[in-house]
Parts: C-alpha cells; sequence; structure tokens
C-alpha cells in the first residue's frame, strides 16, 4: 500500500513538471531553502552523496541561476551556498503549480473522502516530524541527551 500510495504522489506531482531541474537537484533546493548558507560537505550530507557529485549538481543549478555560492565568514577554503532571488521563484511556482494539479484531483473526491484525506495527511505530517526530531536527536549524539 505505501508503494502504491508514494507512487500515487509522484504521479500528481509529477504533472507539474520540475523542468529546467532533476528529482536531485529539486531535492538540493529545498535543502537549501531549509538551510540557507550551508557548505558543500553538509549539503553533500544531506542528499546522502559525495562532495565532488553534489559539487557537479551545484554546478548546474548555478548555470541555471538557482544557487548562489558565496565566500564563507567562518573559512576561506568554504563557500556558502544559498538559494538565488530566481531560485526562490522557481520553488513558488513550482509550488503554486503543484497546489492547483493537486486542487483539481481533490475537487473530484467526494466530501467526506477529502476529510479522511486531510486527517491521514496530518497524521502522516506528525509521523514526519516525529522521525525527523529523532533523526535530529541521533545525530546531535549521546552527549546532547538528557537522563
Amino acid at each position: 500500500m505505501a508503494t502504491a500510495a508514494a507512487e500515487l504522489l509522484e504521479t500528481l506531482l509529477g504533472r507539474a513538471s520540475t523542468a529546467p531541474v532533476s528529482t536531485s537537484q529539486l531535492r538540493a533546493l529545498f535543502l537549501l531553502e531549509q538551510h540557507d548558507g550551508i557548505n558543500l560537505r553538509t549539503l553533500a550530507d544531506g542528499l546522502g552523496s559525495t562532495p565532488s557529485s553534489t559539487s557537479r549538481l551545484c554546478d548546474r543549478l548555478d548555470a541555471v541561476g538557482f544557487v548562489e555560492r558565496l565566500p564563507s565568514a567562518n573559512s576561506r577554503r568554504e563557500l556558502q551556498l544559498r538559494l538565488s532571488g530566481r531560485g526562490r521563484a522557481f520553488l513558488v511556482d513550482l509550488r503554486a503549480r503543484r497546489e492547483r494539479e493537486m486542487a483539481v484531483v481533490i475537487a473530484r473526491m467526494p466530501v467526506e473522502s477529502r476529510a479522511m484525506l486531510l486527517t491521514g495527511l496530518e497524521s502522516l505530517r506528525s509521523a514526519t516530524a516525529s522521525l525527523a526530531a529523532e533523526a535530529a536527536d541521533a545525530a546531535r549524539g549521546p552527549q546532547a541527551r538528557t537522563a
């Protein structure tokens, strides 16, 4: 059931094209939106990728004007990665297009089914937030935990 739900969501979201970026590049844009000014290694860790692959991915995002690389205030050897204004505008537009596509489908559902969908999505969001909090806690290590 989880696979079918994931595939359905991918199909629905895919109705709003992510061109000119790939799925991996889109994930990078979302991470940069959440963590403005992170370095390449942190972005690579967030993507589960290597710094060299992430650097090439950022090259492509820079080429379309979605990412800016700025000198780090912490280290002369490091760069900060930020979404450009164009990158932010792209995400705003993508979300609006996805929302319109979802609204068309949801409008075709019976009212009681919409209510059940909302309840299920709220539960999914809560479970996801719980997992994210656990992952953040684990990343801080045992010294950050209290008894």
